[in-house]
């Protein structure tokens, strides 16, 4: 059998790029496949080299709130672009870009554009150290901040303790500087701050763990963290990458009555394109340079056509009446859809959802944490991807990722999504694959 146009790039790719991509779960690897290459979007579907048509459910990994090719932001790229790709000096438009930030998220009074989600969640541990005058950190253990150094590390056993790094080329001296705590559980949370909270500069937490797949916070468990955090003089980092203005204006944080010391954004502020935010009270902000003595600077940081499609998007989600209740009301069809199958065939599987993200677990559940969500059956996803794949559902190539709906799909177009969940489900069972 002929390789595939999609094998024949990939295979390409192999030779000049680490793995054949410039992201390591493009590679397919965890799902036993190769990537398949894409040639365009429009809407909620995308177009494969070989001319394969998806049903797209990753939304380019969050940021595509409006779906592909929406006509409103490709035009004001178009505007921005004729003008200049960039300058390296400043422009009226990020200073527009800011407000609109400002006014949408409370806490946040400054902000600075960066640009992507690792470079902003590097910049405020950095910033944190600098305003606390401290060097430890907290994570919880699953919650994804970026590739930065002081972020990749795993969780202890026992009471959280100073990690070990969980990739090469991570000092074990700057990885004992991070700790790690298991996510939702508020008596390990206070137990450790009773130990090690005047230590901390920060904690920094997804308020929506979406990168063990989507898992919600347990009631009182951001705000206890918040409250420790006033209590021993750490800041409260919010990681809003994946939830800043999926879950609402003013994302997770708005949704769970929050006010962190600072936030950091991504994905959907870009509107497609890349750009970061890092935001928060004005007395820390104002330690970054060159008003204060924390270093950043990125010569691309509020690149002109990222910041147009970033207003253009976040001015649609302000103006365009019920854009929350449609993509939210999506992936509650979704969601609560898949529900309904599992349940129907009494499936070893089970779905969290979060407005317009979920994930499906092959495991019972339910799913709280790094743990639980670790008892998934990685081989039983594997197989339900590429079926999904084969059937036309465009679908994480990891059990331990978000899925996205946009307004881009319409109410048809997910329902044709669960019945062919359904026939990969029949299948599976035909299989044996289901004890």
């Amino acid at each position: 059998m002929s390789p595939t146009r999609s094998e024949e790039l990939f295979n390409e790719a192999l030779n000049v790029i680490p793995g054949g991509v410039n992201s390591p779960v493009r590679a397919c690897g965890a799902v036993g496949t190769y990537p398949r290459f894409v040639a365009r979007g429009r809407g909620a579907r995308i177009f494969d080299v070989d001319g394969n048509e998806y049903l797209d459910f990753v939304s380019s990994w969050g940021p595509l709130i409006f779906g592909h090719a929406s006509p409103n932001i490709v035009d004001d790229i178009v505007k921005a672009i004729s003008k200049g790709t960039s300058f390296g000096a400043p422009t009226e438009a990020e200073t527009f870009l800011a407000k609109l930030i400002i006014e949408c998220v409370p806490s946040i009074e400054m902000t600075r554009l960066l640009s992507s989600g690792t470079e902003a969640a590097m910049t405020a541990i950095r910033l944190a150290r600098g305003f606390t005058g401290r060097d430890k950190i907290l994570k919880f253990s699953g919650c994804y901040h970026g590739h930065a150094d002081s972020l990749l590390v795993a969780a202890g056993s026992g009471l959280a303790t100073f990690g070990l790094p969980s990739s090469l080329g991570v000092p074990k001296a700057l990885a004992a500087l991070t700790a790690v705590a298991p996510y939702n559980d508020i008596p390990f949370l206070k137990e450790f701050f009773k130990r090690s909270g005047d230590e901390l500069a920060c904690v920094i937490v997804e308020p929506v763990a979406g990168n063990m797949g989507v898992v919600p916070p347990a009631p009182g468990f951001l705000e206890a963290i918040q409250s420790l955090c006033s209590q021993y003089g750490a800041l409260f980092i919010c990681d809003e990458v994946i939830t800043g203005f999926r879950l609402g204006l003013a994302g997770a944080q708005g949704l769970y009555g929050l006010r962190p010391d600072l936030t950091v954004l991504g994905k959907i502020i870009g509107g497609g394109l890349p750009l970061a935010a890092l935001g928060g009270r004005r007395a820390v902000m104002e330690k970054l340079a060159p008003l204060g003595g924390v270093y950043q600077a990125g010569t691309l940081s509020g690149n002109p056509l990222a910041v147009a499609a970033g207003i253009s998007a976040i001015q649609r989600l302000r103006g365009e009446k019920g854009a929350f209740g449609r993509v939210n009301y999506m992936g509650k069809r979704w969601a609560e859809g898949l529900a309904r199958l599992i349940e129907a065939e009494s499936l070893p599987a089970t779905v969290n959802s979060v407005g317009s993200m979920s994930t499906l677990f092959f495991t019972p559940g339910p799913v709280t944490d790094f743990a639980s969500a670790s008892q998934s059956d990685q081989k039983l996803y594997a197989r339900f991807f590429n079926l999904a794949l084969a059937s036309g559902l465009w679908l994480a190539p990891s059990q331990f990722e978000a899925s996205f709906v946009s307004t881009g799909f319409i109410f048809e177009e997910i329902d044709l999504a669960l019945e062919k969940v359904e026939s990969v489900f029949a299948t599976m069972k035909k299989e044996g694959l289901f004890a």
